[in-house]
């Protein structure tokens, strides 16, 4: 009783404590470059058939647009826990932001596709070291009671992104050209390097962690070995080197790094997190989540165009409101997490989720412009509501001393998701049309249609998994 006492007394302290200002600018510059990060690849999404023909490249080699940026992602991510130990966090943010906008002058100059996608992975260098940085700090600085919305508004700042980025993008290609949706993001970069000059602050010791490099190498030949794996599915010859034996590649290197984690005192992703139960369980529907929404950011627009024959700016307006209600309610998700817990939440957002990727199944052969823009809001609205509160709690499922590790494997997981979906819906697609030898609307209709079957499985052991993971606030 008198513990339980001590801790609502705790608690009524941290909520009635005041944020500062400095780690609001803080979260804010870290947000931006991980805000532009997702902007580039949503709009970019948009562009994939106008690269198709500018570039002569294919369904399948177009999407690694977004399969690189992410992919980097993956295998920068891992590192952050140790770097952020080793360095100070003003000098990570600043390492971040040059590499970004390193990528975005390469990427607006690219006269090849090769070099456009050496540009993606620079971006992805950058993004892959500010987002760790923007969770940590939230950790680090803001009172337990606020966390839930803290976090919820640094979801904003990502989750804005995806409400603007295809419509941006459609108007940004519609009318000046895919080159520009990089060159204008630069200016919001400056306003980035300012506000994180002024606002990052340094709480943490500095102590020396040494990457252990069989560990790293392990993690970059389990991406990209599943994900190159992944993206050859398109070919239909899975017993294949590039296709099934990359995928065996990967997997083998996912044992190695498990065996090596094991092995280690500080290893670079601490694996054993995945013990605890609920933490595991989020984990898996944190990953299927993340896996649809990048599902659906790859084969709504490219339905809209190649399928119902409209434009990049109408496939970025029709997807814009969907955006918009994503970035709404990542505000609304926190303080129902600060109010009520993770299950009640999780429990309606999640069945949104299930309920918009049934529908879509349904109606796949029959989507319109104006059917897609009604019903994605609810898988955008569920989602949003659904990956704020799992983040918060995931993390709380943990000791404040694995909290740096857990954010590390969180957002690892968050961003390989998202490669693997782009790169699984692809290849289904693609199959699809490789098979019909055709990209017209038929062949990728059908593509759609069993993209959508698969998401559909996904949706429903996320929902099983959350539900067995979290219980009431009032339950604790």
């Amino acid at each position: 009783m008198r513990e339980k006492l001590q801790t609502d007394k705790q608690a009524e302290f941290s909520a009635n404590e005041r944020i500062p200002g400095k780690v609001y600018a803080a979260v804010i510059a870290t947000g931006i470059l991980s805000f532009s990060g997702v902007i580039v690849e949503t709009s970019m999404n948009i562009a994939f058939p106008t690269l198709m023909r500018e570039f002569g490249v294919s369904t399948n080699i177009v999407q690694w647009m977004t399969s690189i940026y992410l992919l980097t992602l993956s295998i920068v991510v891992p590192l952050s826990a140790n770097l952020k130990a080793r360095f100070a966090t003003k000098s990570l943010f600043l390492t971040a932001a040059a590499f970004f906008m390193a990528g975005l002058l390469t990427d607006a100059l690219a006269p090849v596709f090769p070099v456009l996608l050496f540009g993606r992975v620079l971006q992805g260098v950058g993004t892959g070291l500010a987002l760790p940085l923007m969770y940590n700090i939230i950790i680090e600085q803001v009172p337990l009671a606020k966390r839930g919305s803290m976090m919820g508004g640094a979801n904003v700042i990502t989750g804005i992104a995806p409400a603007v980025g295809p419509t941006f993008g459609g108007i940004v290609i519609s009318t000046l050209g895919w080159r520009w949706v990089f060159w204008i993001l630069l200016p919001l970069l400056l306003v980035s390097l300012f506000l994180g000059i002024w606002g990052i602050q340094q709480k943490s010791k500095l102590v020396k962690a040494p990457v252990d490099l069989p560990s790293f190498v392990a993690i970059v030949v389990l991406f990209f070995g599943l994900l190159f794996g992944l993206s050859n599915l398109s070919s239909g010859r899975f017993f294949t080197f590039s296709c099934g034996g990359c995928m065996l590649i990967g997997l083998l290197a996912l044992f190695c790094l498990t065996w090596r984690s094991r092995q280690l005192a500080n290893p670079i992703l601490d694996l054993s997190l995945f013990k605890n139960r609920n933490f595991a369980l989020q984990m898996l529907g944190f990953f299927l989540l993340q896996t649809m929404s990048l599902g659906h950011a790859f084969l709504l627009p490219n339905y809209i165009q190649l399928v119902n024959g409209k434009s990049a700016l109408l496939a970025g307006i029709v997807v814009l409101p969907a955006g918009c209600v994503s970035a709404l309610l990542c505000i609304v998700g926190g303080r129902l997490y600060d109010e009520h817990g993770a299950r009640k939440p999780v429990l309606l957002a999640g069945t949104c989720v299930f309920l918009e990727v049934a529908v879509m199944l349904l109606l796949v052969k029959q989507l319109t412009p104006v059917t897609i823009g009604v019903i994605y809001p609810f898988y955008m609205g569920g989602m949003a509501i659904t990956m704020c509160c799992i983040m918060t709690d995931a993390l709380n499922q943990l000791p404040a001393r694995q909290q740096t590790q857990g954010n590390a494997i969180m957002t690892t997981l968050q961003q390989f998701a998202g490669a693997f979906g782009t790169s699984v819906t692809t290849a289904v697609v693609a199959l699809s049309q490789a098979q019909a030898g055709s990209k017209g609307s038929a062949a990728t209709a059908q593509g759609t249609r069993l993209a959508f079957m698969l998401m559909l499985l996904f949706a429903l052991v996320m929902l099983a998994a959350f539900l067995a993971s979290t219980k009431d606030k009032q339950a604790d």
